[in-house]
């Protein structure tokens, strides 16, 4: 029988998804099973999103998976760059805890392109496969006078030091600054996250700085939302021109244009163009950039015949990930630039049915 429809809000599928896996998490204890190995090895670079469920993947396949990672701690991004009030981080521990039982061995604090290379992981260590997983952890700055005045901080770099180094604890060898005003200049996900960490850390006012419209802001409305109703300040049709500092090189301040939208660009969205005679100074104290990443050139620039694009992304030849190198594949953000957690994962799992296939294929 077809059950009528209510007016009103709109379910919330994604809230009911994380109650069911919540209450699955705390209620079944299920210790996974290690799979029989088939004796091949695989290698993956970046133990986030996409590293983590190509590996998980292939290790029930019975594969012995070495996940190579950077940093000291696995988890990527959502250890370093998703606040912990948006994802607490003993839900990724225990995903990270499960994989291992698996038998998927994570090396942290291996810089792949220097500790070892793509070539070596494949002829020395006995690798048959590598997936590159490595994420698009370089920040891009305005290249605007004033950037490298003390207090501008890129957005990966603030979240870095809060989620993953807890710079915000007494003593921290990594200490962050104690704000007054902040800005933050960019639209996206990671702008309302950085903007929302900031007010949490003490900021007096934290404010939004972004050249188009409130119509155009690119993060989702979810978050949008979620900044407003904690009092953060949105400055649409602005844009930064200069950082201003003081004698001791510490940020006094950002001078600010207004903007007006034209025609569309090749994105789609209307062009900002500057108003004339509308220059003015913002009052911070602090100032991060959170206007996109790119791809490390780092393993591109190490790995002979790796074919990347102009933006320093590796190419792929189709769903599977398989790079210009016999043996070599990618995904996630090393691939389309920053993305989310759910396409990584999703590249991720293609990669890894993909490296099975091409194994076997070689039997």
């Amino acid at each position: 029988m077809r059950g009528k429809m209510k007016g009103g809000e709109p379910v919330g599928i994604g809230r009911l998804e994380r109650f069911v896996a919540d209450w699955h998490r705390e209620h079944v204890k299920e210790a996974p099973k290690k799979p029989e190995t088939n004796g091949h090895r695989v290698a993956v670079i970046g133990a986030g999103p996409s590293g983590l469920t190509a590996a998980g993947d292939l290790a029930k396949m019975g594969y012995q998976v070495t996940v190579y990672e950077a940093l000291h701690e696995p988890g990527g991004v959502l250890v370093y760059g998703i606040p912990e009030f948006r994802l607490p981080k003993a839900i990724v521990h225990e995903e990270i805890d499960g994989l291992r039982a698996l038998g998927v061995d994570i090396e942290t604090n291996m810089v792949i392109g220097k500790v070892l290379t793509i070539d070596e992981l494949l002829s020395e260590l006995g690798a048959e496969a590598v997936y590159i997983a490595s994420g698009a952890g370089l920040p891009r700055f305005m290249n605007i006078p004033g950037e490298s005045l003390k207090g501008v901080y890129s957005a990966n770099e603030y979240l870095t030091r809060i989620n993953l180094m807890k710079a915000y604890q007494p003593g921290s060898k990594t200490p962050i600054k104690k704000s007054r005003k902040v800005a933050v200049v960019g639209g996206g996900n990671v702008a309302m996250d950085a903007a929302r960490s900031a007010l949490r850390l003490g900021a007096e006012e934290v404010t939004i700085v972004y050249r188009r419209g409130m119509q155009e802001l690119p993060a989702r409305r979810e978050e949008v939302e979620h900044a407003m109703e904690e009092g953060i300040i949105f400055r649409t049709l602005t844009n930064p021109v200069e950082v201003l500092g003081d004698e001791n090189g510490e940020v006094i301040g950002m001078r600010c244009v207004e903007m007006e939208l034209g025609e569309p660009d090749a994105s789609g969205r209307r062009r900002p163009i500057v108003k004339e005679g509308s220059e003015f100074v913002l009052d911070v104290d602090t100032m991060i950039m959170a206007i996109g990443t790119s791809p490390n050139p780092l393993i591109r620039s190490t790995t002979p015949g790796l074919e990347s694009n102009k933006h320093g992304c590796i190419v792929t030849d189709g769903p599977g990930g398989k790079t210009s190198r016999d043996a070599v594949y990618a995904g996630g953000d090393a691939v389309t630039g920053a993305a989310t957690v759910i396409l990584a994962m999703g590249a991720g799992k293609q990669a890894a049915a993909a490296i099975d296939a091409y194994i076997k294929g070689k039997q």
